[in-house]
Formats: C-alpha cells, structure tokens, sequence
C-alpha cells in the first residue's frame, strides 16, 4: 500500500482504495467537505465526554448523585481558585489578576492564575451563578478531554488519510487514555496537557508543509499558556514526533527541506513560548522563592507493576503508572510492526520512538527531563500521556493501512496472555480482565467485520457500531473503576463543594465584612484549605505550591498551624494574632449544626506605626513572646509548666493569674488534648494557637495530652496565658497612631497618617517578593515595613511580579515578529494572485 503519505493531507480527504469513507464528498454532494471535517472530531468530542459522563451517573456522584465529586487538590485548591476567579471577573474580588489580598495576608495571584485556571475552558466558569461554579469546574473535565480527543482525530487525519468515524473513534481512545481517567480527570489545568501534546503534533505538521507558521506558534502559545508543566511534557513529545516525521517523510528537496522545516518548527516554538512569558516567567520565578518541599527522589516501579499499567482500564494504586488506552487501540497497535502495507523504516522509526519514550519513563535523568528537571511532588509518572498518545498513532496508521485479521487475532491472543502473566501484579484492577477479554473480543469482531466490510458493504455500519461502543463502554467501565478505586485511599475521599452548612458559612462572612477596614476570617472548621478565596475572607488560609518561604518564615513562628511542607497555612483563633494581622471579624459554627455566625471586634488598622524596637519579657523561645514582639507590647504571662505522665499520655500543669485566657501550642505532638473538661484534636503542626479557656479562680491550668507521637513533648513553653484587658489597651492604643484611613487596590496599598507620625510604618502583610513602597522596606518580624521621615503623613506600595516587566517586553517582541511575518505572508500571496 506504500509508505506514509509524504503530500499535505485534510482530514477530509478520500481514503485509499477500499477504505469506504462515509463522509466522502463523492456521496454527500457538493458543499459538504468542509462540514465532513467535523464529523471525526464531533464524533470523538461525544464519545470521550459521554464516557466519562456515563461513569458518573454509573458512580451516582454530583452532579448525578449524592456522592461528592471534589477530591483533594479539587477541593482545596481548583475549586477555589475558580470561586476566585469568578469574583475577579465580577469585580468582587479583593485583589486583581497580579495579587489577591485574600489569604495568606495577601498573596501574588499571577503565578497561581496561570498553574491552576490556565485551562481555557476555565472561564466557563463566570458564565454560570457562584453558587454553581464547583458544577463548571467538574465540567471542565469531559470539556477538554473531548477536546483532546477531537484534535487527535484532526492530527490523524494529517498523518494519514482515512474514514473520519475511524480516525474519530481512536481519538476517543486518546482522550479516555488511563492518565486522563485515573491520573488528571480532577485536575482540569494538567488536562490541558493533553489537548496541547495534538495541539502541538498539529503545528509540527504545518511547519513540515511550510505553511500557517504564524498558526503553529500561537498553538504553541496556546498550548502553554493553559499549563507550562504538561505542556513542558507535550512540547518535548513533538520534538520527538517532528524527529519522526523528519526521518520517515520524503521530501523534494531532501536535507535542506528538512532543515526549513526544523528552522520553521524552532522558532514557531521559540515565539509562541516568549508569548506566554509574561506569566510563564513570573511562574517560574514564583516556584524559586516558594517554601521548599521535601519531595522524595524518583524510584521507579517494578517492571511487572509498569507493564500492568499498560493493560486496559487498570487502576494501581498510588503513583503508578496509568498508560493504557482502550482494547481496540492496544490491539491495532500491536499489528503495527506486522503491517507490510507500510513502509519498513516508517515502522521501524515510529516502534522505536515509541518504545524508547516509554523506556525513559523508568530512569532518573529522563525522568526528570520529562518533569523540567525537578522531583515529581506526588505521582512521578505524570508524562504518562504522551506514551498513550504515541500507542493511538501507531494503532491509526495500522489501521488506516487495513491490518490482517490474522495480525488482529494474534495481537489479541497475546494481550489475554500479558493479561494472564501480570495477573498476580500488586493490586491488578478488578476490571481488567472484562476489558481485556469483553473488551478485546468486541474490538477483535468489530475490525474483522472491517476487513470484510471491502467486499460486504452492509457490514461496515455494524462494524462502526461496535468500535464506536465497545470504546464508549470499555471507558466508561474504566473511568467508573477508577473512580471508585481511588475513592478508597485516604487522600481521595469525596467531599462536597456546595451545601446549606457552606452556603451559610458564606453568608455569615458577608454578614461581617469589612475590608479594607478590617479583615475578615472565615474561621474553622475549614471546608477547604483555601477557604479565604472561596468565602470572600481575608484570613490566613491559603494553600499554594507558589506560597513563599516568606510568607512561611512570618506566619509560623508566630503560631499558625500549616501543612505541606509550609504551602499550605490554616487560622487560629487567637486575639493577639488578629491584633498582629487587623482581623476584625470571625466567623465560628452556631449552635445548631450547619449554621454559622459572626462576630466584629476592635482591630488595628491594616498600616499601624510603631515608636521604636520592643523586646518581649516572656521566654524567647515561646510563641507567645514571638506574637509580642510583632505587636509591640506584653498581653502574655507565659508560665513555667511541670510536666508528668508517660510517653503516650502526658500530664502538664503550670499556674497564671485566674480570669486570664489559657492558649496552647504543641506542634510536634499528634493526638488529643483534654483541658477544662473539653477534648480537642491535635494534629502537629496542622494544628495551631488553640484556646483552652478561662483560667479558674485557682489559677491552675491542667492540660493532658494523649499522644501518638513517638518521643515527642510540648516542649518548655507550650502554656500562654492572655490578659485581655492588655491586649485591648494596645489595640485602642495602635489604633490610635495608627492610619487613619487605607486604601487598598488590586494590587495596591495607601495609608493616610496622623500628623507628626514617627518611626516605622508596619502593613499587616507578609514581606512576600514584589511589593515597591513610597520608601525603603524593611523587615519587620517577616513584615513590610517602612521608616518614615519628618512630615510623612502618606505611605504606600504597590506589588509587580517578579518578572512580569521583562516577560511583558519579550511578549511584544514577540507579537511583533508574528505581526510581521502574517503582513508579509498577506502581501506575497495578494502580490502572486
């Protein structure tokens, strides 16, 4: 049949002989080729989304059921951010697109727009009501996957001619691959990966035919500006597939073409990728300042373990590989070397490439090639996709050149007796082998009904049917087990994004706002880690992997608790830290559950000014002198403690003077803390500051702690005692010189001072990279400050991202050489016509 074709191809151009096209223009009549493009990427759009979708009602979760549908990050960082993202185009937010004031004590919010809601799709979400943005976030998932799967329809077609519900139905198989259906279906930026790895095999095509350079660089741009990691990912996949393309395509004018067309491809690349720097660069910068994580080095998995991840609608535990795609693609794939009616080096080149890309998924330095040259933070196998991707090639071009039903039965004689060999494999999903022997029978009939379809017509609708629902079907199982497999770890337990008890809790924090006056904190329990930004609050809660060192170094000596390594910070509720931080608002469960109620409070303003350096008297090593040397006053007496008891239950006793309020910090201890009759959790150093109580009139404070952490104490100074009436004299005292009014932008900060203000200016925000003041800053405790000179009575800042300058002047450059190169393309083909 010959080798790949060498000529430009259409998605809609006619197959070779024998390939019986149903959208041939030849029967449709004239005026239909064009619309006859759609029909292979409609087909795969509904296919893939319909599958997934179907798994949903199968499980009976949300939006289908009762069951909830936001897993971890889904919950505590996607939905969120996507709440935030609806209040910023709303003009309700507390912030702007480079900063967001709420959480954190205000944070960069550029770096997070561009990792967490570059999915284009993402904005789907201002289109519905707020109170319906976690149901447009889980759309976002069959969304792009059927987005994936229809370009991958359209970059088969490139690759070679053939029937669009062919090519359609192994598009579907891309987008329902296993790393879509275990690894990113609830992570909607890193699924933009996979429209971008086609996106991108797209541009690699056009550069080949020298032409639509402008179209392949702003695919490129495109393909970045949803998600840099994946796309990081996808851009070294199309290396390989123009490195392919390059050896196996002949051309005309030989080496020199060759070179055009890697000419062409690089600097497509090169300015598509300087246009996404004004948010590519800032990202990059963020994550070099962030507070380090302690992620563990690569340890590649069993060989036994990763080639069960290729058999279909497996799902293993943890962060094991998923590379499998639907039977029917596995099974074509594998005919791929067999298929004499394509070239021998095409075969050879593109079973090469293939098999070395998902060889350099099990060594460390390519690894993290793969990863940008960084230590996966959780499942190591995240370029899973591209391998699934590379198998779906190969399972079109055998199919596209009619694979033999002998070559069909032997490959799938094979798969059952892989099947049947990594049978014992830890933890072999319980639907694998009805895919594989189900499944693969289906698939098996479906393309032997195909190869006689040449010469019985009537047989092709029904081989069209079976590939079209044995995909659907197989996927839709897959995407189901999945689901319910990992609903089984700890990690992944569903929880609800919308509820009466949230929907209350946010109305109870509108209730008593009043930024920028005063903060507002959303108080605990928590419904996520990123509460301030779902509630419209301005506490410290916020969970990022762009949180900065020091954000980390501010707030955690001063007692609030965290997690992740430090991205992620959670409320206390301690006056003296709402003092510190001007929170003037909280919010805390009412009496009947689901319900919450608000509270104001005296706060300092956001900007106070303080005379001179204040040393407290308490123990330097406590939390409680640290919280008063940022407030500049004494409101502590932290007692010695007598400790007692055993290693699992422990006993600590200390005096203060009776009426004064009792807190508590231990994070290295892990248990239950009983003090006043009263059980609390303790939780390390996710918990912080917690409140015991009024001190009795006997003045003793007893606390015990059953404990789990092995050889763990308090520590010397785990009792703080708060005397309330101190605290309010400072209060009234840092409200009095301090601002009398502020003003707080998008990105901005201005504070009017009392006449005859001395000293230094302190703003209740974490010296975090990027803010440029009316004078120097210096760091104050971890917070922005600012000396004032004779005769200031007005000082502000503003916040720029770390390289959001530079990356806006690469841009422009940028956009200016893809300007150029459109007019002068215009003018040459307006002067040759």
């Amino acid at each position: 049949m010959g080798t790949v074709t060498s000529e430009p191809t259409t998605a809609d151009t006619p197959p070779p002989d024998g390939g019986h096209d149903l959208s041939s223009p030849r029967r449709r009549g004239r005026g239909r080729p064009r619309l006859a493009r759609l029909y292979g990427p409609l087909l795969a759009f509904l296919v893939t989304s319909g599958a997934f979708c179907a798994a949903w009602v199968a499980r009976g979760t949300f939006p289908f059921g009762n069951t909830g549908r936001a897993i971890n990050d889904q919950a505590n960082q996607y939905v969120p951010f996507h709440r935030a993202l609806w209040d910023l185009v709303h003009g309700q937010a507390a912030g702007d697109l480079l900063f967001t004031w709420r959480g954190g004590f205000g944070q960069q919010f550029l770096s997070d727009y561009h990792t967490y809601l570059g999915n284009p799709f993402s904005w789907l979400v201002v289109l519905v009501p707020r109170a319906h943005v976690d149901l447009a976030v889980f759309a976002i998932t069959p969304i792009t996957m059927g987005t994936a799967a229809a370009l991958m329809t359209v970059y088969l077609g490139k690759l070679q001619p053939g029937p669009w519900w062919q090519r359609g139905v192994l598009g579907a198989c891309y987008g329902l691959c296993g790393w879509a259906l275990s690894d990113a279906s609830y992570i909607p930026m890193w699924l933009w990966g996979l429209v971008a790895l086609p996106m991108l095999g797209i541009a690699v095509e056009w550069c080949l035919e020298g032409r639509r350079w402008p179209g392949a660089a702003l695919l490129v741009a495109l393909a970045w500006y949803g998600n840099f990691y994946t796309a990081m990912m996808a851009t070294m996949a199309a290396c390989v597939l123009l490195a392919i393309r390059l050896i196996t395509r002949d051309t005309t004018d030989g080496v020199r073409g060759k070179l055009r067309a890697l000419w062409r491809a690089a600097t497509a690349a090169a300015t598509g990728i300087l246009l996404t720097l004004p948010l590519l660069l800032p990202s990059f910068l963020s994550s070099g300042s962030a507070q380090p994580t302690q992620a563990a080095a690569f340890d590649p998995v069993r060989i036994e373990i990763f080639l069960a991840g290729m058999l279909p609608a497996t799902h293993l535990w943890g962060g094991r590989p998923r590379l499998y795609v639907a039977s029917l693609g596995l099974i074509l794939a594998g005919t791929f070397l067999f298929n004499t009616a394509i070239a021998k080096k095409t075969r050879l080149v593109w079973a090469a490439a293939t098999l070395l890309v998902v060889v350099s998924f099990q060594f460390p330095p390519t690894q993290y090639a793969w990863h940008g040259l960084a230590v996966p933070n959780g499942n190591p196998y995240r370029e899973a996709f591209v391998f699934s991707g590379m198998v779906v090639i190969v399972a079109w071009l055998a199919l596209a050149h009619r694979p033999r039903p002998l070559h069909l039965a032997l490959v799938a004689a094979l798969l059952v007796a892989a099947t049947f060999a990594l049978r014992h494999t830890d933890d072999f999903g319980g639907w694998t082998w009805p895919a594989v022997l189900g499944g693969g029978a289906v698939s098996l009939l479906a393309l032997v009904l195909l190869a006689l379809g040449e010469k019985r017509r009537a047989l092709l609708p029904v081989a069209a049917v079976l590939m079209v629902g044995v995909v659907f079907a197989e996927s839709t199982v897959a995407a189901a087990g999945a689901d319910a497999r990992r609903a089984r770890e700890r990690w992944a337990k569903p929880t609800a994004t919308t509820s009466k008890s949230i929907n209350e809790h946010f109305d109870a924090v509108r209730g008593v706002e009043g930024w920028p006056a005063y903060r507002t904190d959303s108080g605990a329990p928590q419904t996520s880690y990123n509460d301030a930004l779902a509630l419209r609050s301005e506490g410290p809660q916020y969970y990022s992997s762009y949180l900065p060192e020091a954000t980390y170094r501010a707030l955690e000596p001063l007692g609030y608790g965290f997690k992740n390594d430090g991205r992620t910070f959670f409320g206390a509720d301690n006056p003296a830290l709402d003092a510190i931080f001007s929170i003037g608002a909280r919010v805390r469960p009412g009496t009947a559950p689901g319900t919450w109620t608000g509270s104001k409070f005296p706060a300092p303003p956001l900007v106070t000014v303080r005379s001179g350096p204040y040393t407290s008297p308490n123990p330097a090593g406590s939390v409680y002198a640290r919280q008063e040397n940022v407030l500049g006053a004494t409101v502590y007496e932290v007692p010695p403690v007598t400790r007692g008891g055993g290693a699992d239950e422990q006993t600590y006793a200390a005096t203060c003077r009776p009426g004064s309020e009792a807190y508590w910090y231990s994070p290295a201890l892990y248990g239950t803390l009983l003090a006043g009759g009263t059980e609390r959790p303790l939780e390390d150093q996710m918990t912080g500051v917690v409140p015991l109580g009024r001190v009795p009139a006997s003045g003793r404070v007893d606390v015990t702690v059953k404990t789990r952490t092995e050889g763990a104490t308090a520590g010397e100074h785990p009792l703080g005692c708060l005397d309330r009436a101190a605290l309010d004299q400072t209060i009234a005292h840092l409200k009095a010189t301090g601002a009398t009014r502020v003003k707080a932008g998008g990105h901005t900060i201005e504070a009017t001072l009392p006449q005859g203000a001395t000293g230094t200016a302190v703003f209740a925000m974490t010296d975090v990279p990027g803010w440029q003041c009316s004078a120097p800053v210096r760091d104050f405790h971890g917070l922005v400050s600012l000396p004032l000179s004779p005769g200031t009575d007005k000082v502000s800042c503003t916040f720029t991202p770390k390289g959001f300058t530079p990356g806006l002047a690469a841009a422009t450059l940028a956009l200016l050489a893809l300007a150029s190169v459109t007019v002068t393309g215009l003018r040459r083909r307006r002067a040759g016509s």
